[in-house]
């Protein structure tokens, strides 16, 4: 007997994601799919799922949609503590309600973490303590990625030769589970592995010549400014959402932040972030490019991923 709609013959639910770095195209090429497909979205961007949230994130307005369902958007207030683990459990209860309806589930966003805890798990790690993620990121920014590396690689050699000096994400995460545990980063994560794998997955990035993703993101700063941020920043300070909290420290945020409190200038705040949008975009592709099985695609190749996803979902129907 042919597995059922939306599973593969292993019994797991099938699931599309469509990820890649910010101003990359995600939304509109998974929402089209989503329409061709008969399916719904799961967001996979950790700004996106708070309240209040919206132009800084790129939240996708109603219009954007196009009347596919949207999973996992506004379910936090910016104070409330949302992690990996959290978003984990909400998106697997989302994914399984998705395919209870018969529907394509589609894992859509760019945080690169997220994505692996959904896909294959969350190793047993203590609660990091307040402010040592905070201490850390301090630490690189006033160190840079050389000296960070190299403490990782006299503290966990394993660990330094498998990651690359510049990724950020995963330098001060290896310290980060050195510092909670005691032992070498490289040993919890061979032992987890990251093999719990509830799903099969096509994992699809989006990729794009540098200039022109450079291009997208400069006017999507411009855009962002010019449509509200700095007023939807306010209505958060307004709110008692302070500048210390984690989301308010995030792109755009923290730039009209600075703007509002006076310390720049209009075209300064622009510029700022787009220099440090075009910074997170590269630290995205670092970590995409470290993750296993994405097939690379640009935003333009609609037709060749609505095929690919066709043929992941129905794998025994007639060529």
């Amino acid at each position: 007997m042919a597995a059922a709609s939306g599973e593969m013959n292993s019994g797991r639910p099938r699931v599309l994601v469509i990820s890649g770095p910010t101003a990359s195209g995600k939304t509109a090429l998974a929402v089209e799919l989503a329409l061709r497909l008969g399916g719904e979205i799961v967001n996979a961007d950790s700004m996106q799922v708070y309240r209040g949230m919206n132009i800084g994130t790129a939240k996708p307005t109603e219009e954007e949609k196009k009347g596919v369902p949207h999973h996992l958007l506004d379910v936090a207030d910016p104070d409330e503590l949302f992690n990996a683990a959290r978003y984990r459990s909400l998106a697997m209860e989302a994914i399984h309600g998705v395919h209870r309806k018969g529907a394509v589930c589609l894992v859509v966003g760019g945080t690169g973490l997220y994505i692996r805890a959904l896909l294959g798990g969350l190793f047993d790690c203590p609660e990091a303590p307040a402010g040592l993620r905070e201490a850390l990121a301090e630490e690189w920014e006033k160190q840079g990625p050389e000296a960070m590396h190299q403490r990782l690689s006299a503290e966990d050699p394993a660990a330094g030769r498998a990651i690359h000096p510049n990724d950020r994400v995963r330098v001060l995460r290896a310290l980060e589970v050195i510092r909670l545990t005691g032992k070498p980063f490289s040993s919890a994560a061979r032992d987890h592995a990251f093999r719990e794998r509830p799903f099969e997955a096509l994992k699809i990035c989006l990729s794009m010549e540098r200039d022109r993703l450079y291009d997208r993101i400069n006017a999507r700063g411009r855009r962002m400014l010019e449509s509200g941020l700095v007023e939807e920043t306010r209505a958060l300070l307004d709110q008692g959402y302070g500048p210390e909290l984690k989301p308010m420290r995030s792109l755009g945020y923290r730039h009209a932040t600075a703007f509002l409190q006076g310390d720049w200038d209009w075209e300064t705040t622009l510029e700022k972030l787009r220099i440090d949008t075009r910074r997170y975009a590269k630290r995205q592709l670092t970590w995409f490019r470290g993750e296993p099985d994405y097939v690379w695609r640009t935003p333009g190749d609609l037709e060749r991923v609505h095929k690919m996803a066709a043929d992941f979902l129905h794998p025994d129907r007639d060529p």
